[in-house]
């Protein structure tokens, strides 16, 4: 869990600007780009026209600047003949014309010429058409126009022009300062022109760190007053009279602190809301790809309208920009729709958003919800993450992420809203991420100490199986039904006096390695040896629900390979060894034991007790495995030969033990009679049948002389037939 919480942490630090992690915001950037070009509409505003000084215009009418004649003729032919409602000019003059050479025929009149009254009287009537700037204050006069200018930041504060004036009065904040964009300095309009077209908006955009304008703002701050945009000086000019207020949050501030949350233009009894950050911006609201084939406004040369080519009141009530196309007029601007979009374009947008009353927001409750959005899922994932499985902690990763890429793209497709994302979806990624490499770390850690632990005791396939699911073994300690073997080997003590230490210890180690090999490949668990000893369960540490069968099957191997052994010792002249096996099948304690200086997992318990039991009888009865009851009902495809009913040492009450029939000796029909009639001697030995039980033990000790199991019988039918020992069912036994 605090793997997962890791992301969180540097998530909740990076958005509290503790930590600026760069990346982050240059993906917030992808995203936003990304989701605005995805729902722009792609549809053009027939409401707006920009006029384009484009290569065409430039080519018929010359390079740029243009004289301010053929502006004034621009003019007039828009609001005379085509009738339009407001013109917007994002281009700046300010510097004064001097095309027509009349600054220079004025130095003549007062100099040289001046005694020729015939040179001065032909200027003073020419001088009117001359003065273009004039032509142009003229044409620009009484009529909705907006003109552009721009500001800047340079450590001389250099100012340019006549700015106009400001659009927020400073009685309107209430005392409340506002954390506008400021400059110290400007370039705007010469003052014939401001004179004659006073209102005018500045033409600045925002471009973000790695170089996108994907914001304008709506008013800047420059020596305490505010000014406004050329989009919104053109949108107020098209309402008509409005006055621009700060929308603050509260009616009512307490104190001197209050939200700005928009800047709203009131005219009359109305008031529409244009949503801003801090900075008093607003992302810019792209229609489409921009430019003259980009389909979201239309564009006319400047040619074309000064030719008259247009019909007339084609363009009328319209919202007529003009700017320019042309990379040599450098207005193109790296935008997320275009890496050469046109400046004037930016303006178009912003304005058709104000026409709509619709536009994208970056709430003020933006860093809120992300970090709420980001402790929300940064808890979740470490909640649950930790326990699921691979695939499952996919699944929900991906549907967490979708989740909130879903919601946050319904917020800005209904709402408008642009709310942060990327630092939420990377912190679940990485989450996630780190979840499943610390979990294959420690999980491989873990498959290693399990397999550390278990190896020496458990089968390879096993471990295989364990590793799968490591944290469902543990070596805490359970109780279960289980199947417990003890095999001691007969014979040790003879074969130490005949043997030296080096070769009996390889002759040990050779037994114990051939037996534990069948061990593990009927999947028992090797507990430990004891001397000429091993013991061995099945069914722990995993759960083997035929663990009885394999016990039984393992321990009629391990005969069969005594024999083998046993062959190769008569070959090599050495002494032969014999085993005894003892199986019980009952509930035992499984797990960890032992001190802080050396533990084992092994069994503990009655039942293990009464196993280790059962192995001494072996050589009693004359039988190399010796079972109970509850092993022989759990294996019944064996055949099975009772043996006997004992007490063991420890135990009062009796059991029936048995000895299993190798398969290909059980199918032998001498040996399936000799089981019949065995079977009819213990009946009749029970029932103290004396005639029939001699009969009965005469025939088998006649077809095994040398089976010590009827040897026994015999004595113990003469002794209670001749009074030396009372009748008992049972056998009790008082040693281990």
């Amino acid at each position: 869990m605090l793997v997962t919480l890791v992301p969180l942490v540097f998530a909740l630090l990076h958005i509290s600007g503790v930590l600026h992690l760069q990346v982050l915001e240059r993906l917030d950037h992808i995203i936003y780009d990304a989701r605005l070009r995805a729902f722009m509409p792609r549809t053009q505003d027939d409401r707006i026209v920009i006029v384009d000084i484009d290569e065409k215009s430039l080519e018929q009418l010359g390079h740029w600047p243009w004289g301010r004649d053929k502006l004034a003729a621009l003019t007039r032919e828009l609001f005379e003949r085509q009738q339009v409602a407001v013109l917007g000019f994002d281009v700046l003059f300010a510097e004064a014309d001097g095309s027509s050479g009349l600054a220079s025929l004025e130095r003549l009149a007062n100099g040289p010429l001046r005694t020729q009254l015939g040179f001065k009287e032909q200027l003073a009537r020419l001088a009117p058409t001359l003065d273009h700037d004039a032509l142009f204050a003229k044409a620009l006069h009484g009529r909705s126009v907006v003109l552009g200018y721009y500001f800047t930041s340079d450590r001389d504060g250099r100012t340019k022009g006549v700015l106009p004036d400001p659009a927020l009065p400073l009685e309107r904040l209430r005392g409340l300062p506002l954390s506008a964009t400021s400059w110290n300095g400007y370039g705007s309009n010469i003052p014939v022109l401001a004179q004659a077209a006073p209102r005018a908006g500045f033409i600045n955009s925002i471009t973000d760190d790695d170089g996108v304008v994907r914001s304008l703002p709506l008013l800047v701050e420059h020596g305490g007053k505010y000014y406004e945009s050329l989009a919104l000086a053109m949108f107020r000019a098209f309402l008509g009279q409005s006055e621009v207020h700060p929308g603050y949050a509260l009616a009512a501030p307490d104190g001197a602190y209050d939200i700005l949350q928009s800047i709203e233009v009131r005219q009359g009894g109305r008031a529409l809301a244009l949503p801003v950050d801090d900075k008093l911006t607003a992302p810019i609201p792209f229609r489409g790809l921009g430019d003259v084939t980009g389909g979201s406004f239309r564009y006319i040369s400047a040619s074309d309208v000064l030719e008259g080519k247009l019909s007339p009141l084609q363009l009328q009530g319209q919202l007529v920009l003009v700017g320019s196309t042309t990379p040599g007029l450098r207005d193109l601007r790296a935008t997320p729709v275009g890496r050469a979009y046109p400046g004037v374009e930016t303006h178009a947008n912003m304005l058709s958003a104000f026409l709509d009353g619709k536009s994208i927001v970056r709430p003020d409750y933006a860093l809120g919800l992300d970090a709420a959005q980001l402790i929300g899922t940064g808890v979740l994932l470490a909640m649950v993450l930790p326990f699921l499985t691979a695939s499952a902690a996919i699944a929900l990763s991906v549907v967490v992420v979708a989740a909130l890429a879903g919601i946050n793209v319904w917020f800005y497709v209904a709402h408008g809203l642009a709310l942060p994302l990327a630092t939420v979806i990377v912190m679940a990624v990485l989450a996630f991420t780190l979840n499943m490499v610390y979990g294959y770390f420690v999980e491989s850690r873990t498959k290693r100490g399990l397999a550390a632990l278990f190896g020496t005791y458990v089968p390879p396939e096993l471990v295989d199986e364990m590793v799968k699911q490591p944290e469902k073994y543990t070596m805490q300690a359970t109780s279960r039904e289980l199947t417990v073997m003890f095999c001691d080997m007969r014979g040790f003590t003879a074969m130490s006096e005949q043997m030296d230490p080096v070769q009996l210890q390889q002759l040990l180690n050779d037994v114990f390695s051939r037996l534990t090999r069948i061990i593990r490949s009927h999947q028992g668990t090797i507990d430990k040896y004891m001397g000429d000893c091993v013991m061995a369960f099945w069914g722990a540490p995993v759960a083997i629900p035929n663990h009885a069968k394999l016990a039984v099957r393992a321990a009629l191997e391990m005969e069969r390979e005594v024999d083998r052994i046993n062959e190769v010792h008569r070959a090599r002249g050495l002494p032969e060894i014999g085993v005894g096996i003892g199986l019980n099948t009952g509930v035992m304690c499984v797990g960890d034991m032992g001190s802080d200086i050396r533990r084992s997992y092994t069994v503990i318990g009655d039942a293990v007790n009464v196993g280790s039991r059962l192995e001494g009888l072996c050589k009693h009865y004359g039988a190399r495995t010796v079972a109970n009851e509850s092993t022989r009902r759990l294996v019944p495809e064996i055949i099975w030969q009772e043996l006997d009913k004992v007490r063991v040492k420890g135990r009062g009450e009796a059991v029936a033990i048995y000895t299993p029939v190798h398969p290909e000796n059980a199918r032998a029909p001498q040996h399936e009679e000799e089981m019949k009639t065995w079977q009819h001697f213990l009946d009749a030995f029970r029932t103290q049948d004396w005639p029939r039980c001699n009969q009965l033990l005469s025939q088998l000790m006649r077809k095994a002389p040398s089976k010590k199991l009827y040897e026994i019988y015999a004595s113990r039918a003469q002794a209670v037939q001749s009074g030396r020992a009372t009748w008992d069912e049972a056998t009790s036994f008082d040693t281990k």
